[in-house]
């Protein structure tokens, strides 16, 4: 059944169902359900707002007390070809004068614990900064590498300990190599956050070399693993752990993080959220700066003193996925 009701023009509305005027109240009976002719007002006005077609019909249910003073809630259903559409509601003020609609929202929780950093390595203040920024990456995603190059050393400088920043991860389907990478990062950053960030750096650094001229699949991963191998030595990481961690190429911890940003809407590389705030794509960084300084001046902080933006290259759209 096509969708029939077009969300009214604002996000919240209140229109008057009759004339201006005094007007004697309409009753409704002690079931709740409404009179003819309020029900037909309400009729009229749903069709003429939201563009009804003719032959679809109207069912209007009973009131029922709702969670606004001084309105009632009505389920309206909407039927055709003998289908019918699951209830909207509506809201009927009781003195049958207004009909509303609006989306509510629990705004109860801090932004903020949308997305938690806990257990990833990070960057820039402490667990405790007044910015938590969680970037969903891709290690093979040119837009994530662009971003990592421009944005981040960027941040640190401007911000100092006022962001702390991690990474989950999001490879993509169409990037062969990227939960390898992935994978060995993560192998890598079980003993050292250090050596993380030294491999990712380099990852986003040289991607579009992993594979060779040829581009083959199998010279990436063999690069990957030996990148990720010499690092653990640079750090002087357990090298049987880490070799094991490497071999064993176990994804249930990088699938989490995707089911995780799958849960917050994201579809595409790079994603950050700011306090959980989202934004996607390489956005230019005065974009990025006012929801950070927003973020700071919302935790009582304030921002650094403004600074000149160097020119940007114009912003690049996310890689989703088939991209």
């Amino acid at each position: 059944m096509p969708t029939v009701v077009k969300p009214f023009r604002a996000l919240i509305f209140a229109l008057t169902l009759a004339a201006l005027g005094c007007h004697a109240q309409t009753p409704t009976d002690a079931s709740g359900k409404l009179s003819p002719e309020l029900a037909r007002r309400v009729e009229v006005l749903i069709r003429s707002k939201s563009s009804i077609p003719p032959d679809y019909d109207i069912q209007i249910g009973p009131r029922t007390k709702s969670d606004v003073p001084g309105f009632d809630t009505i389920n309206v259903n909407f039927s055709a070809d003998g289908k019918t559409s699951k209830a909207v509601p509506f809201l009927l003020s009781t003195d049958g004068k207004t009909l509303a609609q609006f989306s509510k929202y629990d705004i109860s929780k801090d932004p903020k614990l949308l997305v938690s950093g806990d257990g990833r390595p990070a960057r820039g203040g402490p667990a405790n900064a007044p910015v938590l920024i969680v970037g969903f990456d891709d290690l093979e995603c040119p837009y994530c590498a662009k971003m990592h190059q421009q944005l981040f050393p960027a941040l640190t400088e401007r911000y100092k300990d006022q962001v702390h920043i991690v990474y989950r991860d999001f490879p993509l389907d169409q990037h062969p190599w990227a939960m390898r990478a992935a994978i060995d990062a993560n192998c890598v950053a079980a003993q050292s956050p250090a050596g993380y960030w030294n491999l990712v750096d380099y990852i986003h650094a040289h991607a579009a070399e992993l594979g060779g001229d040829e581009k083959s699949l199998a010279k990436a991963n063999d690069t990957l693993d030996s990148l990720a191998r010499d690092e653990g030595k640079r750090q002087k990481l357990n090298a049987d752990t880490l070799n094991a961690c490497i071999v064993k190429q176990d994804d249930a911890a990088i699938k989490e993080s995707m089911k995780l940003g799958e849960s917050l809407g994201v579809d595409s590389t790079p994603a950050l959220f700011i306090n959980g705030e989202k934004i996607e794509g390489a956005l230019p960084l005065e974009y990025v700066y006012r929801m950070i300084d927003s973020a700071l001046i919302a935790s009582g902080q304030t921002p650094p003193p403004p600074v000149p933006v160097p020119a940007q290259p114009q912003a690049q759209p996310a890689t989703k996925p088939g991209n």
